[in-house]
């Protein structure tokens, strides 16, 4: 007689957690949600507060529940955070919220899941779902230390009422990059400074949001691989105001600043100008240190996969890494298809694990 398999213990209960839970029930799994923070939200609560989707609600469900609202409305931080609340009461599955992990450990085939709490849980199988937000990306620069303003990263940033009526130059070319310089830009001085060009890609092209046409063509199911070496700019989803507010003037985007002196950046031909706080959109790297005992991670802390599959050790996967599967992997329209991908695999060494432990 074969016993019952271990649950699948997944970390995080955002978006990519709760993705997953559904993949592991759908393949006849238990799964058991292990989540840090109070809620089953993920990081969702911590954004800033004009947070907005660059995808429409119909491009931003999750399987199993439709986005509330208009179809073609981009939904806000707070729309999401609800959204994923519903959801993970749809799924009718355990959620341990406050339940930070602190370790992973190999117990045979098996896993045992230990946390801040004291608890330890025996695991069949692991997703690591974590996401990255409590590991933004600092960058340092020459005379860092003796700046005399603030270096703030976006992770720390939640209204632009905060900042008015500094210099601010934003670091970062990305969405969040350019939605935050747009908005500050109202109460402040702003520049945004970046290595590359910025590459503005209509939101609405011939009626349609570009998520129509991303995924109608096929585009979304590109390997990331080709996507990283293949573009040169970074892309921004423009609703029509950002390129209108850089070409008018109440933008500017410059090239990287070298380094600090005082109370001033230093631009490149060494021109210097004083500033009050250079904001960090220079992204995140994913959150795994719980998983440093199982040798998985490289030195720099990232995960040793192909395709959210660990290269090293069966039964452990990842989901909602940036470029993991394709363009769409770390966002609400793209990380369920990841998620029925990994349990594959992750269900089948649960199943053999527990076969060969079998009475």
């Amino acid at each position: 007689m074969t016993r019952s398999p271990d649950p699948v213990v997944i970390v995080g209960a955002g978006q990519s957690g709760l993705a997953a839970a559904r993949a592991v029930r759908d393949a006849g799994l238990t799964p058991l949600i292990l989540e840090a923070g109070g809620q089953p939200a993920g990081s969702w609560p911590g954004y800033y507060n004009s947070l907005t989707l660059f995808s429409p609600a119909r491009f931003s469900a999750m399987p199993g529940l439709d986005f509330p609202g208009d179809p073609d409305h981009y939904p806000r931080r707070e729309e999401v955070t609800d959204y994923l609340h519903r959801y993970a009461a749809s799924l009718d599955v355990e959620i341990r919220t406050s339940t930070p992990v602190q370790a992973v450990e190999r117990d045979g085939r098996a896993f045992v899941v230990r946390t801040t709490d004291g608890q330890e849980v025996r695991a069949g199988g692991v997703v690591a779902a974590s996401g990255s937000f409590s590991r933004p990306v600092r960058p340092a620069w020459p005379g860092q230390e003796s700046f005399t303003g603030q270096v703030l990263h976006v992770a720390d940033y939640r209204d632009p009422k905060d900042l008015a009526g500094l210099r601010v130059v934003v670091v970062g070319g990305g969405n969040s990059a350019v939605q935050v310089a747009y908005e500050l830009s109202e109460v402040a001085q702003v520049s945004i400074a970046s290595r590359r060009p910025l590459a503005f890609l209509p939101q609405r092209r011939e009626g349609h949001d570009v998520h129509h046409w991303l995924t109608s063509s096929g585009f979304d199911d590109l390997p990331p691989e080709w996507l990283i070496h293949s573009v040169q700019q970074t892309l921004v989803m423009d609703t029509g105001d950002y390129r209108a507010a850089l070409e008018s003037g109440r933008l500017q985007r410059r090239e990287m600043f070298t380094g600090f002196d005082g109370d001033t950046v230093v631009w490149p031909g060494d021109e210097r100008e004083p500033v009050d706080v250079v904001l960090l959109a220079t992204g995140y790297l994913p959150s795994l240190d719980y998983l440093r005992p199982l040798g998985v991670l490289t030195p720099e802390g990232l995960p040793l996969h192909q395709g959210g599959a660990s290269t090293v050790l069966p039964g452990l996967v990842y989901l909602g890494l940036e470029f993991q599967r394709s363009f769409a992997s770390n966002t609400l329209r793209g990380v369920s298809r990841d998620a029925a991908y990994v349990v594959g695999p992750l269900a089948a060494h649960v199943r053999d694990a527990s076969a060969q432990v079998g009475l």
